[in-house]
């Protein structure tokens, strides 16, 4: 049951996260819609393609503008990931979690504000957006933590790969609340969804539980001192019984006994620990391409529906979501194949190849039809997202309790926030670039995200080859058992 409560709430906060970072997307196209398609210009004295945009996104730079807006907010974020994690393994998760949740409701109605209160003075916008994206980092390595801490590793691609559609939910509510008030008030379409995240805030104070044993429950299974792995069929396996320890519970012996933290408090992990654990640096340099080609479309891809399809704001902000509900997919057929087989790496590597061809071909026949534009728009969510649901998630969590750590679960933070951190610097070139490249044509914006897809699989090649082998030993070790 608690194991199900965690699952739940970091879910729910999860999801109150990306749906407060979904709206900017689908405002954009109210700052600076087609003004001449509207009614006739009520001022003579403005200029008449520009007099129902939002200043200071009213000029022709509007595009560069909004990818410096972006950009406020993931530099901001991807440099606060990595001081994020190592705070997440000194202090109370709950805490710093709810709190973080908390503020970023505060800057993301700010943002909202600045429609009721008439601002439009750029730093302003800035500002709010460094704010909110520092607040953000609190999110993920906290939830992943969490997880982390109340499961083992046998089905965690899997377990962790329905989890992980929070991301895709969120963004869809996220679209969709923002697309009830975009064309009538598009400030509520930041304060609503500020006020969801701070009350989830609050909820995620009262009721997370950290540590299996703070409610007298056994830890799971990752890699224990001694290496046994043999036992880590199912995640959730973590002792015979399912309720309390006994007195003589027989885990009791690997953890301390008491009620508030893990086994005898071990010292959290280094920055510099972190990055030697195995795979920890090849899997971030990928993630940093991979959520470079996810955030680039979770940023732009109803802006580029309005220009290229030429459908209204809202129509956009919900054919949008279908990218999403496309990731939802991926990120539960990624961790069910990569746990069947073993090969996370392999598993993200075959989704990126196949991603690259669809990427294009969505540019080239994507708004054909609608039928087309949906199909294509599920498929390329699903190949782009698998992968980066898969890293952040998972894997993640694999290296955090990876067998080198020799039990210590004082790294599960730190480690996301290093993998998170990475790839959140290429969530913050994604946008930035196009926003810089987009003025010259949306094909070149689709080549930048090819090349980037291509990128990341290369630098899982040699984590691959090394699941190939194992791959070829085992079979080799059972063909000489047969004969």
């Amino acid at each position: 049951r608690y194991r199900g409560l965690t699952l739940v709430l970091t879910f729910l906060c999860y999801t109150s996260y990306h749906l407060s970072r979904k709206p900017i997307s689908i405002v954009k196209s109210q700052l600076h819609p087609n003004c001449s398609a509207l009614s006739p210009n009520p001022g003579n004295d403005s200029n008449s393609s520009t007099w129902c945009s939002w200043a200071p996104f009213d000029g022709d730079n509007y595009k560069e503008l909004f990818g410096a807006l972006d950009n406020a907010f993931l530099v901001a974020y991807a440099v606060g990931m990595f001081i994020s994690g190592i705070f997440g393994e000194r202090l109370p998760l709950r805490y710093y979690l709810s709190g973080g949740m908390v503020l970023s409701g505060v800057f993301t109605t700010l943002f909202g504000l600045s429609y009721f209160w008439d601002i439009h003075v750029l730093w302003y916008f800035i500002i709010v957006q460094v704010c909110n994206g520092l607040v953000q980092t609190t999110g993920w390595p906290s939830v992943v933590a969490c997880v982390g801490n109340w499961f083992g590793k046998g089905k965690r691609g899997l377990i962790m790969g329905i989890w992980n559609s929070h991301t895709s939910v969120g963004n869809i509510l996220g679209s969709l609340i923002a697309g009830v008030w975009v064309s009538s008030a598009w400030g509520l379409s930041f304060i609503v969804p500020g006020i969801i995240i701070a009350a989830m805030g609050i909820i995620c104070f009262f009721f997370l539980v950290e540590y299996p044993e703070d409610v007298g429950c056994s830890p799971p299974l990752h890699h224990d001192a001694g290496g046994v792995t043999s036992n880590e069929k199912d995640p959730e396996a973590v002792t015979p019984n399912e309720g309390p320890l006994s007195i003589t519970g027989q885990s009791s012996t690997d953890r301390s006994n008491s009620p508030t933290g893990p086994a005898e408090e071990p010292e959290a992990i280094s920055f510099l620990g972190a990055l030697r654990i195995p795979g920890v640096v090849e899997f971030s340099l990928c993630l940093l391409f991979a959520k470079l080609v996810s955030y680039t479309f979770l940023y732009w891809l109803p802006l580029y529906i309005v220009n290229v399809a030429h459908f209204s704001a809202k129509e956009a902000g919900d054919l949008s979501t279908l990218f999403d509900v496309g990731g939802i997919l991926g990120g539960i057929f990624a961790g069910l194949i990569s746990d069947y087989t073993g090969g996370r790496a392999t598993t993200c590597c075959v989704m990126l190849v196949v991603a690259a061809p669809m990427l294009f071909l969505y540019n080239r026949i994507g708004q054909n039809s609608i039928g087309t534009s949906i199909a294509m728009l599920i498929v390329c969510g699903a190949l782009v997202n698998g992968p980066y649901a898969l890293i952040t998630t998972a894997v993640s969590a694999d290296l955090g309790t990876h067998e080198s750590l020799k039990g210590n679960a004082k790294a599960l933070s730190t480690v996301t926030a290093i993998i998170d951190g990475t790839g959140s610097i290429g969530a913050a070139l994604g946008p930035l670039l196009a926003g810089l490249i987009s003025p010259t044509g949306w094909n070149n914006v689709f080549y930048m995200l090819i090349a980037a897809d291509v990128l990341a699989c290369l630098l899982l090649a040699r984590v691959v080859v090394k699941e190939v082998r194992g791959w070829c030993g085992c079979i080799a070790r059972k063909r000489g058992y047969v004969r």
